[in-house]
């Protein structure tokens, strides 16, 4: 499993994470190749060699001649959505996507309105747009499965922003990083931008220590300002792990209601918008309530940061009245996804191994429908030769 992981001494910024991954080897003309998908105004982007502090590091400046740079996150969604329709990747057209909602959420949050009716200003102008989703395409060209970060460092003193001066971490960042490890070195700037924050607790599977891998390339991204005493910069690890290392205990929120009295056909809206706002799964199962009512018990797992997003979602789209929350410890087996060659065409598998054994092996759904529905080939067939494929695999130690 190729996984990377970011060293984050002084903070990042969308900008920095692209500069990491053209220094780890990435090519530009690869990535600008995917970025040109977008259908964006007039843009140019460069990389530069620099150095802070003495460390070699790669500077991405992209330049633009906009002049209106708010936009609102459903013509931001629009964009990625026509970029993979040109030929964007779909897992890095979905993250991106997730980035920016998870940003929208953050500012809706911050200023009590409803996330439809938020309008970004600098993180919708075209610069930003490029970074977050050019650091999609660039983790999803080299492979990346899996993210690691170390503590976040956010800087400190105040930031110039569209609203005014604000505080450091600035009030989106602040939202963004709730439930990850943060700090401050004391040095009066802001390190961790919106941008940043965005991508990293987005993508980021754990915060922690450098895991156990064995590393392939290291790259350096080059932030714009001069830090007094440190390098202004992020380093990436990109490597190798053994999926059995990898499979760790971790704390989630359990989210639950009781109803009675609401439409069935409400849960599946319900659970979608919950995956939607970074719900780890969705359920509901019957239940026998008071007087002999029948019922549904409807239970979200998610990250404690999402908790009290998810609450608000029970409120406003089921008829609970009432909503119990408690956190638990889960063991969460190393997965990978491992690519099969069927006689319908690739096909992606989720694999899951316990002790560096492979404990379960699932076809992504979504693929083998996408097949069936070109090829016209029933689904269980495109699903079972899948499984066959990857048995085969298996079989020949290749895994």
């Amino acid at each position: 499993m190729k996984i990377a992981y970011f060293d984050c001494f002084s903070g990042a910024s969308g900008d920095m994470l692209l500069g990491a991954l053209i220094d780890s080897g990435l090519e530009l003309a690869r990535l600008e190749a995917e970025l040109r998908r977008l259908p964006l105004p007039d843009w140019s982007i460069t990389a530069e060699k620099t150095k802070k502090k003495g460390i070699a590091a790669t500077q991405i400046r992209v330049q633009t001649h906009e002049h209106h740079p708010h936009r609102g996150l459903s013509e931001i969604l629009r964009i990625i959505g026509e970029a993979r329709s040109a030929g964007l990747s779909a897992r890095a057209a979905d993250r991106a996507a997730a980035i920016f909602t998870r940003l929208g959420e953050a500012e809706a949050k911050i200023h009590n309105v409803p996330v439809e009716s938020i309008h970004f200003h600098e993180v919708g102008a075209v610069d930003a747009i490029v970074d977050i989703v050019g650091a999609c395409a660039g983790f999803d060209l080299l492979g990346i499965e899996q993210f690691y970060a170390s503590p976040l460092n956010v800087g400190a003193g105040r930031v110039e922003a569209a609203h005014g001066v604000m505080p450091v971490p600035a009030p989106a960042t602040a939202e963004l990083v709730r439930g990850v490890p943060t700090y401050s070195a004391g040095i009066e700037r802001e390190l961790l931008t919106p941008t940043g924050a965005a991508i990293l607790t987005t993508l980021v599977h754990q915060f922690g220590p450098l895991p156990a891998i064995k590393v392939d390339s290291i790259g350096y991204g080059a932030g714009s300002a001069d830090l007094p005493g440190q390098a202004n910069v992020v380093r990436m690890f990109i490597g190798e792990a053994n999926a059995a290392a990898l499979a760790h205990d971790e704390t989630i929120a359990i989210i639950e209601a009781s109803v009675d009295d609401m439409n069935p056909q409400v849960y599946a809206y319900f659970a979608e918008r919950a995956l939607e706002m970074g719900a780890l799964d969705a359920s509901s199962s019957p239940q026998q309530m008071k007087k002999g009512r029948p019922g549904q018990l409807i239970t979200v797992l998610a990250p404690p940061d999402r908790a009290d997003a998810l609450v608000e979602l029970f409120f406003r789209e089921t008829t609970t009245i009432g909503v119990r929350t408690w956190e638990a410890r889960r063991r969460v087996l190393a997965r990978e996804i491992v690519r099969v060659e069927t006689p319908y065409g690739p096909v992606q598998v989720k694999v899951s191994r316990g002790n560096g054994r492979v404990l379960n092996a699932s076809p992504e759904f979504e693929d083998c429908r996408r097949i069936a529905l070109e090829r016209g080939a029933p689904l269980k067939q495109v699903l079972a030769a899948a499984s066959a494929a990857f048995q085969k695999l298996a079989g020949n130690d290749t895994l």
